[in-house]
């Protein structure tokens, strides 16, 4: 599902993959289970250092349930410091206040979300421990995500996709230009940016095309990044 310039990188019929480093996917490619395998590479083929991606991470009936989990809180319109997102939200653990610049004290982590967070941690080779800030978001048809990168108070982090597919668009500054690169996320797929996917390329998401809804989970930066949360 990663989408980008086969034309400059290679031939899509003729990809060359290796295991164990980034991973990449194409549609002709039989792809391994489980959410502790690596898949595959697409070496020189533009995917961000650090962009991990695992489709059918979790099964149908679990993305039903988590929707209907998510369309049961107590979603609110985005804020953005004086502004109002169109997507609706619900944060857990922390939450950024864009108004006073800075974390705060969200509510616990609910039971329901225990299970993936193991799964999601075990991913990404860590402690289930560390995923300290959830984020269950809502999209509308025609809702969209400008360039950002996440805050520095965040080091790790976790996208579940549900109920339609986005793109999933990254760019980063190369000399007077861009590099871009496009995710094809599906539902019930996952996909982890740490490294320079994380720090260093931005991302967004334009309009979608059907409603949608995500989680993200994080891990908290202390070093160099911020801080402990406080």
């Amino acid at each position: 599902m990663f989408n980008q310039g086969f034309a400059r990188f290679g031939s899509p019929s003729m990809p060359c993959y290796k295991p164990g480093r980034e991973l990449g996917r194409s549609s002709n490619v039989p792809q391994p289970m489980g959410p502790q395998l690596t898949l595959f590479s697409l070496d020189d083929a533009g995917v961000p250092q650090g962009l991990r991606y695992q489709p059918d991470f979790i099964s149908a009936s679990d993305e039903r349930d988590l929707i209907e989990r998510i369309q049961a809180l107590p979603l609110a319109p985005f804020q953005f410091g004086a502004f109002e997102g169109k997507r609706r939200v619900a944060s857990f653990g922390w939450r950024y206040d864009y108004s006073q610049q800075k974390l705060e004290k969200a509510e616990d982590l609910p039971a329901w979300l225990e299970p993936f967070i193991a799964r999601i941690a075990s991913f990404g080779e860590l402690p289930a421990s560390s995923i300290r800030q959830v984020l269950c978001t809502e999209y509308d048809v025609g809702v969209s995500i400008g360039w950002h990168r996440d805050k520095p108070h965040f080091a790790e982090v976790f996208g579940l996709s549900l109920a339609s597919a986005c793109k999933f668009r990254f760019r980063r500054k190369a000399g007077a230009e861009w590099e871009r690169f496009t995710l094809d996320a599906q539902p019930r797929s996952l996909y982890m940016m740490s490294g320079p996917a994380r720090q260093v390329w931005e991302h967004s998401i334009p309009p979608v095309e059907q409603p949608r809804y995500s989680i993200t989970f994080r891990t908290m930066a202390t070093t160099p990044y911020s801080g402990k949360p406080a």
